[in-house]
């Protein structure tokens, strides 16, 4: 970590949240090179492996950071952690409800009625839940800038790397199936790479929020938290078992939620 400390804080965000990025287009990519269908044993894997990291992500990259964080601030931990943990899963509620978009593998949209075409809605669909993974590592560099701590940017840098491992396998389980419902192998490489580019985006916000306004760290961290809670319980986990008598879904989520959890621990 010795070669970042002398880097901004802004440009580390970048480099974290590019890397995630940059797995998202790497495993899009793999449209190129499976020909056969993937198996629904291997799709439910992937998944619940995405909701493993987030879920271990969530508690010991943003919640318990929050939490001794509001304690320094003088104000109960449990404040900002229950009440970002809320809002943030309000705020993707009421995205999921007024947003239009449409999930892979489905016929009716969600959302607000709208006079978007197929593929808008489901581009919207499978970007709208990466806002958290990116604002989740803008804010873990912010408060690594914020500290100083190197132990900070080491915890930084083990939820980017967290977070890109899962963007693998979940850029894959976005462009297979859009080539499944008859894609393009290159639009559908395009749709699958361009729903991992929100997280650079929502990162660099979420840094320059917290950049500006110190105090509601705590409260954006949680914020972060809830929100990706809200896409595990609401997209990730039915999705990784709706195969009956399947456990691949349920192997994929304890899988990544020991390899964050090793990646937080050893590396924060």
């Amino acid at each position: 970590m010795e070669a970042f400390k002398g880097l901004s804080p802004f440009i580390m965000v970048l480099i974290g949240t590019g890397f995630t990025f940059l797995l998202t287009v790497v495993g899009a990519s793999m449209v190129f090179f499976v020909k056969k269908e993937v198996k629904a044993t291997t799709q439910n894997t992937f998944l619940g492996f995405a909701a493993g990291v987030m879920i271990a992500a969530s508690v010991w990259s943003l919640l318990i950071p929050a939490i001794d964080m509001a304690d320094k601030q003088g104000i109960p931990g449990w404040l900002p952690a229950g009440g970002g943990f809320v809002l943030g899963g309000l705020f993707l509620f009421l995205l999921d409800k007024l947003l239009p978009h449409l999930h892979i593998g489905k016929e009716k949209p969600e959302g607000m009625s709208s006079s978007f075409n197929r593929t808008t809605l489901l581009v919207l669909a499978v970007t709208m839940h990466n806002i958290p993974e990116g604002m989740a590592v803008g804010l873990a560099f912010g408060l690594a800038g914020q500290t100083g701590s190197g132990v900070g940017l080491a915890a930084a840098f083990a939820l980017a790397i967290g977070i890109g491992i899962q963007n693998f396998p979940e850029g894959a389980a976005i462009s297979l199936p859009l080539k499944k419902e008859g894609f393009s192998s290159k639009k559908a490489f395009g749709l699958g790479a361009l729903s991992g580019f929100v997280e650079p985006v929502s990162g660099v916000i979420g840094f320059l929020l917290v950049n500006s306004l110190v105090s509601i760290m705590p409260w954006m961290l949680s914020f972060a938290a809830g929100s990706m809670i809200y896409v595990v319980a609401e997209e990730l986990i039915p999705e990784a078992n709706s195969d009956e008598h399947s456990h691949a879904g349920t192997l994929g989520v304890m899988a990544g939620f020991l390899i964050m959890m090793i990646l937080d621990v050893a590396l924060g």
